[in-house]
Order: C-alpha cells, then structure tokens, then sequence
C-alpha cells in the first residue's frame, strides 16, 4: 500500500499578482466579521507572498516585529496596519453598507411611480 504524502496549502505560494492580493485582502475583509486579528493574519499572507524582509523595509518596522504584528495572534495597532497596506501597495476603501429598509426603499418608490 502507497501512503499518500500531503503538504500544507499556503495561500502565501498563490498570491503573485498585485490583482491576486488585493481579491485575497477584500475577501477576508468580507469575511473577518470585525476580527482584526484575522485581518492582521491575512496581511501576513500578503507581506510573505511579496517579501516580508522588503514588507518591513517598506513599513519602516523591523521584520520581527512584522512578523509577530501580522502572526493573527494579536490585533496590531491600526497605525502598523496602514503601514503595512502602504507597504504592499495596497490601498483601503470604504463602502456604504444598505440596511435591508434602505435597499427596498427604492424598490418600494419604483412600485409607486408604476401605479401613479
């Protein structure tokens, strides 16, 4: 009987493109549900797949640091975490967010205007 040999996915080795990291960043921040440690962990993937050495140079922090700020152990402070964005030549966006009354308002003032 073969045994079947298994290495552990690192999302680090598919992240190539600044296109790549920038998706993997929006999809974890849609994910997170508000745990920046999980966002923190997520840059870590990002600064590896680039260069953690350079990711640091670039930050003005010292790779161990980085390391341990971006580990998903802990939320670093959000000064590192727009250094690190910079860093990776990233950049955060905001996005209004609809409440379910506000995204059927227009839908409700369309049916309206039918009817009149």
């Amino acid at each position: 009987m073969t045994k079947t040999r298994t290495t552990r996915y690192d999302v680090a080795e598919h992240l190539r493109t600044p296109e790549d990291m920038a998706a993997y960043l929006e999809a974890c921040l849609e994910e997170a549900n508000g745990d920046a440690a999980f966002i923190a962990k997520a840059l870590g993937d990002i600064a590896r797949a680039k260069g953690m050495s350079q990711v640091a140079r670039d930050a003005g922090l010292s790779r161990e640091s980085l390391y341990k700020a971006l580990s998903g152990e802990r939320s670093p402070g959000f000064d590192t975490i727009l250094k690190v964005i910079g860093a990776l030549g990233l950049k955060l966006h905001a996005e209004a967010v609809l409440s379910a009354a506000q995204q059927a308002a227009p839908v409700a003032a369309t049916r309206r205007r039918k009817r009149g």
